[in-house]
């Protein structure tokens, strides 16, 4: 059967639950009220062109994982007699062309999709329907974990003892959609579109698993920081695309490691940075260091991207990126702080060629972790902490092992000549943040 967008059933008489960034069936919030309350349920997904037209490279890693996890979904929603309607386009549009009126989706925090779901709420009330959104991609969400006085934190180790203060059972426990799967409207065996019918090719990327590697879980606090080795758990393009449940992950967190915990905490924190300090999308949070004069030299950010600096630890990391769509979290820190300290380049350039290029790509988590090397951030890394590549490299790649995987000729005269001395990019990016301080 050939795909093309159909509108046909959604119509006054069913109530659509939306899927975004939970593409599972299993403890989904949303999908569990509309389930619950509901006997005519039709799941859909649209693939937002307001997002994918923005996007260069048409061979995307991000949409074929999208896609195939779309496909999953379809054919468990086929195994229990129902389907997905699959759309490509504007939702807003979309939703202006359904005759829908219920709409059950879960929250999302980003500027633009607060916007969108603004938008088509304004739809559905219009004809006298409503849209109605769930927490379910974080544990706690906008105003759950805030100061006494009601505002946001802005510095994470008192917002995590709070997070951790306030977690209880009733915060993790599963939603039983299995319990309600009868209520799904049953369209018929309705079709998934190729790559190619919404505008991309295939990557030929292979994927981690959707599998929650408990035994790595267990060492994490003790394999974390070591580029060479398998120690981190590859969960985090799940997590961005909600194949997972992020309340089974904190569960496990709980009896695992608490140092994995802490990680889940660090996404919760910069998900509410994103949704209550919009303007840190585009702005540094600190707004005084929006002032810093960059030197923006296109070469060296032209060697930075293609792993060219000179420096192997900061290389292979921009080589495995651009290879694999995965980089280690060290070494995020270690190429991020490079690019900023070292070259004096916006942190914006370094945010904007991750946002390209990873695989798990969250806007505000990868927005946190750039401004957090740059020291411009919430919580940020105080401006004078300058990482060494060389002394990271000794540190956390002593054996070589990880910089021979991606930077083979290091050791010979092919390899290219440090672009910069860190003595004295060190103490340049001490004295052009100072400016800005005194």
């Amino acid at each position: 059967m050939s795909w093309k967008n159909d509108l046909s059933v959604l119509n006054e008489n069913v109530t659509v639950f939306w899927f975004r960034r939970d593409l599972r069936l299993k403890d989904n919030a949303g999908l569990y009220h509309a389930l619950k309350e509901n006997s005519n349920v039709v799941p859909i997904f649209i693939f937002d062109t307001q997002i994918l037209d923005e996007l260069e490279d048409k061979a995307d890693a991000r949409v074929e994982f999208i896609l195939t996890s779309v496909q999953a979904l379809q054919k468990e929603l086929r195994e229990i007699g129902s389907s997905l309607v699959v759309l490509h386009g504007d939702p807003v549009q979309l939703f202006e062309r359904m005759k829908v009126m219920l709409v059950y989706t879960n929250h999302d925090y980003e500027p633009y999709a607060i916007s969108r779901d603004n938008a088509v709420a304004k739809i559905l009330e219009s004809r006298g329907g409503q849209l109605k959104t769930y927490k379910d991609q974080v544990i706690f969400d906008r105003h759950e974990v805030v100061k006494s006085d009601g505002k946001p934190y802005t510095v994470f180790t008192p917002y995590s003892k709070v997070w951790r203060a306030k977690l209880t059972p009733f915060y993790i426990r599963p939603y039983p959609t299995e319990k309600y799967a009868t209520n799904l409207l049953k369209p018929g065996d309705l079709p998934v579109p190729s790559l190619k019918d919404i505008g991309f090719t295939e990557t030929g990327r292979s994927f981690p698993p959707r599998v929650i590697p408990r035994g790595i879980i267990a060492k994490y606090d003790k394999t974390r920081d070591f580029p060479a080795i398998h120690g981190t758990t590859r969960l985090s393009v799940h997590l961005r695309f909600g194949t997972v449940s992020i309340r089974q992950l904190v569960r496990i967190a709980q009896k695992e490691n608490q140092v994995w915990l802490n990680e889940l905490i660090w996404r919760e924190f910069y998900q509410m940075i994103m949704f209550h300090f919009p303007q840190v999308q585009h702005h540094s949070f600190r707004s005084v260091y929006d002032k810093i004069e960059w030197r923006n030299n296109e070469e060296e950010f032209a060697a930075w991207c293609d792993g060219r600096t000179g420096y192997p630890l900061v290389d292979a990391g921009m080589r495995e990126l651009n290879e694999t769509g995965f980089m280690h979290n060290r070494i995020r820190m270690v190429t991020a702080s490079f690019l900023t300290k070292h070259l004096l380049i916006d942190w914006r350039w370094g945010e904007a060629y991750f946002g390209r290029k990873l695989l798990d790509y969250d806007l505000a988590s990868n927005n946190g972790g750039w401004q957090w090397a740059a020291g411009t951030g919430s919580d940020a890394a105080p401006y004078f902490r300058v990482f060494n590549p060389s002394l990271q490299a000794k540190k956390f790649d002593p054996a070589s092992e990880y910089i021979m995987q991606w930077v083979p000729e290091f050791l010979s005269e092919d390899y290219a000549k440090p672009i910069v001395q860190h003595e004295f990019a060190r103490e340049r990016a001490l004295r052009e943040y100072g400016k800005i301080k005194n």
